[in-house]
């Protein structure tokens, strides 16, 4: 470290008689290293695991439409394939309808229960860092893509100025308001979660929302608190979210209304401590904004997405800018609505954006005042490698589960999660299964994956011990995403990263949300179990 203390010079160090001798020792401050050398070492952790922990996987079941059939695929690799009957799944205990595989409601392999083998270890190499980083990175070209899109539409649309002149105009009409846009979005985003599971989706509102937030007085903290931390409790309290309560229930063995209402109360609580909690935090930085989190990055944020000031002609908010404005906000509604209505996926969503970036290039870069052909595609270039650092932290974070999955650990640390509840029973029980769910979501941070997985093995012990499945269920919900508000293999690193802010940071304002869910999703479950068994 460098020392910024000026040398002393030693005649005037003679000359001084009240010069202290004792030399000021610095303080030593622990610093949170960034998301790319987290995620980093993270994969070297995991490739450690794979020396440490046992090999060993359980047998996998999935449908082929193709030919009709189950195919189960056994943990040393060997293929067997039985017709697709309901008789067939009772007999290997998949307490799963036969329509769930076949309508595609169940699209990904599901462990078959009481079949876990040991087998032989397989640990990861050096090399395998690398190749997992790389491997992740090419796994989640789809969002990248997605991203590069958004961030070409997102600099076309702040070089044409129509940001600026939007924000002028939005600002004189919100004054002494400003919590009110922000309890629209929180309560927008909450619904997206619980409805259709808008987590990864959410990234497309930072452009449009953020610079908003800064306009109004508000640091990152909030910024991320109103999108991605509301859409995140929505989700932990799923009420019909096709990819975590639905799934998690088809591979339960249930369908997904049994313990809605229960779903649906918890989340109208959720709804509440979060908007609560913005509104505590937002009201202490608008009194206070060195009381911000993130007050020492105030600075760098504010320059990376404010528009303010940038247009010597932000005040004529002209037609053209209207008009530009009004196409960049009508592909939001439009991918919540074909996210939850169409399945759309990320290489719908980008070609959409798309196609708006290429009508709004057009418009921004014709006419009198336009940028040009060669100023709007510079402007799109810039906007979409602002972004390169986000996509590679999700690619990254999907290296990490590559190397687990490869090193047949991932089912090693199930089914030891599954012994540990064997013989225990009550409130007890299920506490120890959100805890389980907990750690398990740092494994396999994805929704369904997690479901799929872990669902068929854990719901049959929700019988033994006199609880409906429904509960176990819930226990996961809970316990995942109680973990993926912190876990980097989620998409927290990503988020972060967007806003260019620390995970240091993230941490101080998000540990009370975790807590919160443990405690009063620990309560609901315990209420549960106390009432239905």
């Amino acid at each position: 470290m460098e020392d910024t203390n000026p040398p002393v010079n030693m005649k005037d160090k003679n000359q001084s008689h009240d010069y202290d001798a004792t030399p000021h020792k610095k303080k030593f401050k622990l610093k949170m290293p960034g998301a790319f050398v987290i995620l980093f070492i993270l994969t070297v952790v995991a490739v450690l695991a794979t020396w440490m922990i046992p090999a060993g996987a359980y047998s996998k079941l999935s449908y082929e439409p193709s030919s009709q059939e189950l195919k189960i695929v056994n943990p040393h690799q060997e293929v067997k394939k039985v017709p697709a009957t309901q008789q067939q799944l009772d007999k290997m205990g998949v307490k799963i309808k036969i329509e769930q595989f076949k309508s595609g409601a169940i699209n990904k392999p599901v462990s078959i229960p009481n079949t876990y083998e040991r087998l032989k270890q397989k640990p990861a190499g050096p090399s395998e860092i690398t190749n997992a980083m790389v491997n992740g990175t090419i796994e989640a070209v789809d969002i990248m893509v997605f991203i590069f899109v958004l961030g070409g539409l997102i600099g076309v649309v702040s070089a044409s100025g129509s940001f600026e002149s939007g924000l002028l105009a939005l600002t004189k009409k919100t004054k002494g308001h400003e919590f009110l846009l922000i309890f629209m979005v929180s309560i927008l985003m909450v619904l997206g979660g619980t409805l259709c599971g808008i987590e990864e989706e959410a990234v497309a509102f930072y452009p449009i929302l953020v610079p908003i937030f800064i306009a109004m007085g508000y640091d990152s903290i909030v910024c991320v608190g109103a999108i991605f931390l509301a859409s995140s409790i929505g989700t932990t309290f799923s009420t019909i979210n096709p990819f975590s309560v639905v799934i998690a229930s088809n591979a339960a063995g249930i369908t997904f209304t049994e313990g809605l209402y229960w779903r649906v109360a918890g989340c109208i609580i959720g709804a509440i401590f979060v908007v609560g909690y913005l509104y505590w935090y937002a009201k202490k930085i608008k009194k206070d904004p060195k009381a911000s989190y993130a007050y020492e990055d105030r600075e760098a944020f504010n320059e990376q997405w404010s528009v303010m000031g940038k247009d010597e002609h932000a005040d004529h908010f002209t037609w053209r800018k209207k008009i530009i404005l009004i196409l960049f906000v009508i592909p939001f509604p439009l991918m919540v609505w074909g996210v939850m209505t169409q399945g759309w996926w990320f290489p719908v969503m980008a070609s959409m954006f798309l196609a708006v970036t290429i009508i709004i290039m057009f418009i921004a870069g014709t006419g009198k005042h336009g940028l040009g052909e060669k100023g709007t595609v510079d402007a799109f270039v810039k906007g979409a490698s602002s972004l390169v650092g986000v996509s590679l932290i999700i690619g990254l974070a999907r290296g990490i589960n590559l190397v687990m999955n490869e090193g047949l650990i991932s089912d090693t640390i199930l089914h030891f999660s599954s012994t540990l509840v064997q013989h225990v029973n009550g409130p007890l029980f299920i506490i120890i299964m959100l805890i389980i769910f907990f750690f398990l979501g740092f494994i396999v941070p994805s929704s369904s994956g997690l479901a799929v997985l872990s669902m068929p093995i854990f719901a049959p012990l929700a019988d033994t011990v006199g609880i409906p499945r429904f509960v176990m269920v819930t226990a996961y919900q809970f316990g995942q995403y109680a973990m993926l508000f912190l876990a980097p293999t989620g998409l927290v690193m990503a988020t972060l990263q967007m806003l260019d802010m620390k995970y240091s940071h993230w941490l101080r304002f998000v540990w009370p949300v975790v807590v919160f869910v443990l405690v009063f999703g620990g309560a609901m479950l315990i209420t549960q179990v106390l009432v239905y068994s």
